[in-house]
């Protein structure tokens, strides 16, 4: 009896502690236990300090696909309509809570354009209470266009916040109160010729969300893709915008007829955002491994695309070594060199900048991690006659210098120059009809005000290959190219797998590269 008595009494004393246990957790615990929320709903709900809970279900993208079988005249609007909701569920503590939230949009890419004066492309917002918004506190214009109202994103990218601190209360710790918003997208079928936006294609997001709605990272939004596929699908939005062309010979901006026709993206202006941080893992970028994007090119029209980058300043001696083509122009302190340093040859694969400087010393400085991230690349370097570069055009040179060289010659290897086409599409498109030999470098990002080689040589003797003269205009190294000393700036392409892991592409913070 003794001994059962004494099982009893340690019973008790167990669940007394327990007890005690129990009130010790939810004393502590209390104040963060939030309302019961269905599974479906879990991963989507915020738990606050004072253990209300509020949900965010996102609606459907949008989107608008058009065609000739979808979109005509007399067809009718094209809409697509979504409805994200969110959710304010109370503390079982007090059966009260107040919120604000921010609802908005996240466009990351938009090809749709005007076809005339008209918004096309418009966004009709409804609020929980079936409300017209008709303001956006970040300033989207609010049009009403053959019957549709609502807010002008024709050609629109970016994050765009529509109502800003959107407050929500409720009185319930089981239901909760739901705000169900509408967003309503509409192609306009207009009395105009839009069949520019036949092909036109829109990424966007629909977003509401505790906080102001911003545009996510760059990297984050390529997640996935390659860098080339990044720079085409997600910077490029429509000619001019980010300093971008797209050279598929069907722009309609001024001089769109002279586009290269090989359908690259050329980056174009006086100052774009198309920087990368080479050769360093360095927090803030060394000046040495600045470098900047010419475009995006697909030779094989494969839809194999690759960066072409060039070194964003001359490079010097540390990089490109003294051996026996070197020179220094001490009045700026920029190194020079001779395109061969013992002998008149124009020939690309027998010079010294090539053989030596380039694809030698610049290309062991690199290191192998850096070297890995380089295509090997045909480089065409067959040149031609004085007035098919000099008296030309840049569409004409561009056919002169690559698709037609007056020699069909190639050079395979990792590290070459630009060509003289490279540089005259780097202006404005106001520009391409100028003959480039008295072109002097105006909105040219890849003019920096001294002489430096291209790639391209004369066909007609072996002695003179063209640069970039101080002026910005494209010279001929009249003497021989073994008494010419000029600066030069290193070239290459990417692999076609290099990815983006971060960085906006603007001088202070360059895009950084991953594989």
């Amino acid at each position: 009896m003794a001994k059962n008595k004494r099982n009893i009494i340690l019973a008790i004393l167990l669940v007394l502690i327990l007890a005690v246990i129990a009130l010790l957790i939810g004393r502590f615990t209390y104040s963060y236990i939030g309302a019961q929320v269905s599974e479906d709903l879990k991963s989507e709900g915020e738990t606050t300090a004072s253990g209300d809970t509020i949900i965010f279900s996102k609606g459907n993208n949008l989107s608008i696909a058009a065609s000739t079988d979808n979109f005509y005249v007399g067809s009718g609007n094209l809409a697509d309509t979504t409805n994200p909701s969110v959710r304010l569920i109370a503390s079982n503590k007090t059966n009260e809570a107040v919120a604000s939230y921010y609802a908005g949009i996240i466009i990351n890419k938009n090809t749709f354009t005007y076809s005339g004066s008209n918004a096309e492309l418009i966004l009709t917002v409804r609020d929980e209470n079936n409300n017209l918004v008709t303001t956006s506190s970040d300033t989207l214009e609010y049009v009403t266009v053959n019957g549709v109202s609502g807010f002008d994103i024709t050609g629109k990218t970016g994050a765009f916040n529509i109502a800003s601190n959107h407050p929500i209360s409720t009185t319930s710790s089981t239901t909760g109160t739901t705000h169900t918003w509408t967003f309503t997208l509409t192609f306009v079928n207009l009395d105009t010729d839009q069949s520019i936006n036949e092909n036109a294609t829109l990424d966007m997001e629909v977003v509401l969300q505790k906080d102001e709605i911003e545009m996510p990272a760059l990297a984050e939004i390529c997640e996935g893709k390659t860098f080339a596929e990044c720079i085409k699908e997600n910077v490029y939005t429509s000619d001019g915008e980010n300093g971008l062309y797209y050279h598929d010979g069907l722009g309609t901006y001024t001089n769109s007829d002279q586009e290269a026709g090989d359908y690259s993206y050329r980056y174009t202006g006086l100052n774009p955002d198309n920087y990368i941080c080479f050769g360093s893992d360095a927090e803030s970028c060394p000046n040495d491994n600045l470098y900047r994007i010419i475009g995006i090119f697909d030779d094989d029209k494969d839809s194999n695309y690759q960066i072409k980058l060039i070194k964003a300043d001359y490079a010097d001696s540390n990089l490109l070594g003294t051996d026996g083509d070197y020179s220094n122009r001490d009045s700026d302190s920029i190194d020079i060199y001779y395109w061969n340093s013992n002998t008149s040859n124009n020939n690309w694969s027998e010079s010294q900048l090539n053989t030596v400087n380039l694809n030698y010393n610049f290309w062991n400085n690199l290191g192998s991690t850096w070297q890995d991230l380089i295509a090997t690349t045909e480089w065409k370097v067959g040149g031609n006659i004085y007035s098919s570069i000099y008296n030309s055009t840049i569409k004409n040179v561009y056919q002169n210098e690559i698709v037609s060289p007056a020699v069909a010659t190639t050079y395979s290897d990792e590290i070459g120059l630009l060509y003289a086409s490279d540089y005259g599409y780097a202006t404005t498109p106001e520009n391409w009809l100028t003959i480039v030999s008295v072109y002097y470098g105006s909105n040219n990002w890849l003019s920096l005000g001294i002489s430096e080689w291209t790639i391209t040589r004369l066909s007609e003797d072996n002695i003179s290959a063209f640069y970039v003269g101080f002026n910005g205009a494209i010279s001929l190294s009249e003497s021989d190219v073994f008494a010419n000393p000029f600066a030069l700036r290193p070239s290459f392409y990417l692999k076609t797998n290099v990815k983006l892991l971060k960085g906006t592409g603007t001088y202070a913070d360059p895009y950084r590269l991953t594989m």
